[in-house]
């Protein structure tokens, strides 16, 4: 809990994120202007959705796991990068998970999507670089390398686009994870070396 309280933009994020996602549930105004749909952002230039619909949620469930991710990861993250560097990987995850899913989907024009998981992504992505081997504990009891953790999610994500047989932003997830490492890199390009250094070690251990 220190770590969070001296971590001042994942707080922010997570305050905004429970605020406007618990004013949005009895609030059916606010999830209509907020969420993200295609014909209101291509036809109707509402352009605001693609950052307002990463702050709001479908269900208290779906805020409760988006946020005890943040939870976890985004205080080690801003440790190491610096808050500056999280603020813009955070939000440049939630517009670049949200614009590829808007490309995807853009034939479509009652697609809509909401919620945090294509900036959570980003997060989740970016700690891989600097810890690769770090254990996740998946569900709370499966551990798993943070990079093996990181290429099944990839291959969920690929797969679930293709199959389209959930409710799940399989879009947002990957393509916010995709832009968080690529904006951390070009914010701070020694992450790949790490990154590089930590497998090639591993490989030839």
């Amino acid at each position: 809990m220190e770590d969070l309280l001296t971590s001042r933009a994942t707080l922010i994020f997570l305050v905004a994120n429970i605020a406007l996602s618990v004013m949005a549930f009895s609030n059916d105004g606010l999830m209509r202007w907020g969420i993200l749909n295609t014909r209101a952002v291509l036809q109707g230039k509402d352009y605001h959705r693609l950052l307002t619909s990463g702050f709001l949620h479908a269900d208290p469930t779906h805020l409760f796991v988006n946020m005890l991710t943040l939870f976890f990861f985004g205080p080690v993250v801003e440790r190491v990068l610096g808050s500056q560097s999280f603020f813009l990987i955070y939000l440049g995850a939630l517009l670049g998970g949200n614009l590829f899913a808007l490309w995807r989907h853009r034939s479509d024009p009652n697609y809509m999507a909401l919620g945090a998981s294509g900036a959570v992504s980003g997060i989740i992505f970016t700690f891989c670089l600097f810890a690769p081997f770090q254990l996740l504990y998946v569900f709370f009891f499966l551990p798993l390398p943070a990079v093996v953790f990181a290429l099944l999610y990839v291959a969920y994500s690929i797969y679930g686009m293709r199959a389209a047989r959930d409710n799940i932003g399989h879009d947002a997830h990957l393509g916010g994870a995709l832009i968080g490492i690529a904006i951390a890199i070009l914010l701070h390009p020694e992450l790949l070396s790490i990154f590089i250094g930590q497998i090639t070690q591993a490989l030839e251990a």
